[in-house]
C-alpha cells in the first residue's frame, strides 16, 4: 500500500511539470485552434498603474509615447494608486501630450487602482501594463490585432528580462517553462493565467472587475465566464528588470501564488467538466496540481525513507532526491546558478516549491494580499 501511495504521489509531481505540456502537445498534433490576427484598430484604452514611481514613471511614458498607435484611437490613464513622492507631478507634466492622471488620494491596491481606471475607460480593448514593464513600439498593435478573432477574450505577452542597460539577458527556468507552456495551452484551448505586466481584454470581459482579487488571473476567467479564451501572443513582448533582491524576488513570489490561491478558491465553479469542459482539466492541472506539489514532494521523501529497505530502487531514488536536494542547497548558498544547469535546475525547482509552501500557510492563515509595492529592479 505504501508502494501505491509513493508512485501515486512521484506520478502526480511528473504529471503536474511533464504530463500535462505532455498531454497538450499530443492533442495539439490532431487538433489546434488557430487564432485569426490581423490589423485590427478599435478604440484601445491603455492603463498603467502606479505606486510611488517617481524614479521610473518618465521612461514609462516616454515609452508608451512611443507606441505606434493611431492617438485618434487611444486613450492612456495612468492610475496613481495613493502615491506620496513626486509620481504624479511627473504625470502631469506629460497631460498635454493626451496621458490621463486618475489620482487616488488613498491606497487601495493594485487591482482598485486598475478598477478606477477601468470605470474611466472609454476603450472597446482596455490594456494593462505596469511601470516597469517597457514595451516595442508595435507591442500594442500586436496585442490588440489578436482580437480581430472574435472567439478571443483576453491576450497576455510573452515575458522578456533584460539588463540594467535593456540588454536582453537569459531568462530563468520559470519565464522560460510558463511562456511554453503558455503557447502549448494557446494552439488547444485557452491559457490558464495572463502575464500581470501586460495583458489586454475586451471591455466586456472587464465588466465585473473586482478591486480585491489577482486581475491578471481573474481577467482571464472572466473571459470564459462569457464564452471567449484567453491565448498568449509570442509577438506581443513585455520587457523588465529581474527583481535585484533574491529575497524580495522569493517574497514577491509567495505574494503572486497566494494571490492565485485566493482567487482559485473563490472560483471553484471552473472545476466543473460538464460546463467548462476541457478548460477544467487545464485549470486542474496547470494550477491546483502545481500549487500540491510541495506537500506531494514530503511525502515522495518521508514514504521513500520508510521504504528504502524494501528494495534496491528504493534505495536510488533515495539517494537522487538526496542528491538534488544537497545540489540546491549548495547552489543557492554559493550563489552561483548560472554556472552549470545542474545546479540551476535544482535551485530554481525547490525556491520555487518553497514559496509555494509558504504561500499555502499563508493563505491557510487567513491572509489576503490586496496591497502592493513595486519591486526594485
Amino acid at each position: 500500500m505504501l508502494e501505491i501511495f509513493f508512485f501515486t504521489a512521484f506520478g502526480l509531481i511528473f504529471y503536474a511539470y511533464f504530463g500535462y505540456p505532455a498531454s497538450l502537445y499530443l492533442i495539439g498534433l490532431f487538433y489546434k485552434k488557430v487564432v485569426i490576427k490581423e490589423e485590427f484598430f478599435p478604440f484601445v484604452t491603455l492603463i498603467i498603474t502606479a505606486y510611488n514611481e517617481e524614479k521610473k514613471i518618465r521612461q514609462k511614458l516616454e515609452n508608451t509615447l512611443s507606441l505606434e498607435y493611431p492617438t485618434e484611437k487611444l486613450q492612456i490613464i495612468v492610475a496613481s494608486d495613493g502615491s506620496t513622492d513626486k509620481t504624479n507631478e511627473i504625470v502631469k507634466i506629460y497631460e498635454k501630450q493626451g496621458i490621463s492622471l486618475l489620482a487616488l488620494l488613498k491606497r487601495g491596491g493594485k487591482e482598485n487602482a486598475q478598477k478606477e481606471a477601468v470605470e474611466k475607460a472609454k476603450g472597446d480593448i482596455l490594456v494593462f501594463t505596469d511601470v516597469a514593464t517597457i514595451l516595442d513600439s508595435r507591442g500594442l498593435q500586436q496585442i490588440v490585432f489578436n482580437f480581430a478573432d472574435p472567439s478571443v477574450g483576453s491576450v497576455s505577452s510573452e515575458d522578456r528580462l533584460i539588463d540594467k542597460d535593456g540588454r536582453s539577458t537569459g531568462e530563468g527556468f520559470y519565464v522560460k517553462y510558463e511562456m511554453w507552456l503558455r503557447r502549448l495551452e494557446s494552439k488547444v484551448n485557452s491559457i490558464v493565467g495572463l502575464s500581470g505586466s501586460f495583458f489586454a481584454a475586451r471591455s466586456d470581459v472587464c465588466k465585473d472587475f473586482s478591486a480585491d482579487m489577482q486581475s491578471d488571473f481573474r481577467t482571464l476567467l472572466n473571459s470564459l465566464n462569457i464564452g471567449l479564451r484567453g491565448i498568449s501572443d509570442p509577438c506581443s513582448i513585455g520587457y523588465y528588470q529581474d527583481v535585484s533582491d533574491e529575497k524580495k524576488e522569493f517574497e514577491r513570489k509567495v505574494r503572486t501564488v497566494v494571490r492565485g490561491l485566493t482567487v482559485f478558491f473563490r472560483h471553484l465553479q471552473f472545476l466543473n467538466f460538464m460546463r467548462y469542459g476541457f478548460f477544467s482539466y487545464q485549470f486542474f492541472c496547470h494550477k491546483l496540481l502545481r500549487w500540491l506539489v510541495p506537500f506531494l514532494l514530503i511525502i515522495v521523501l518521508f514514504l521513500n525513507i520508510v521504504l528504502v529497505t524494501h528494495s534496491f530502487l528504493f534505495l536510488i531514488l533515495l539517494f537522487c532526491q538526496i542528491v538534488f536536494y544537497v545540489l540546491a542547497v549548495w547552489g543557492y548558498k554559493k550563489n552561483k546558478p548560472d554556472t552549470n544547469i545542474l545546479i540551476r535546475l535544482p535551485i530554481f525547482f525547490i525556491l520555487v516549491n518553497v514559496a509555494i509552501f509558504f504561500a499555502w500557510w499563508r493563505y491557510l492563515k487567513g491572509q489576503r494580499i490586496v496591497m502592493w509595492a513595486p519591486s526594485k529592479r
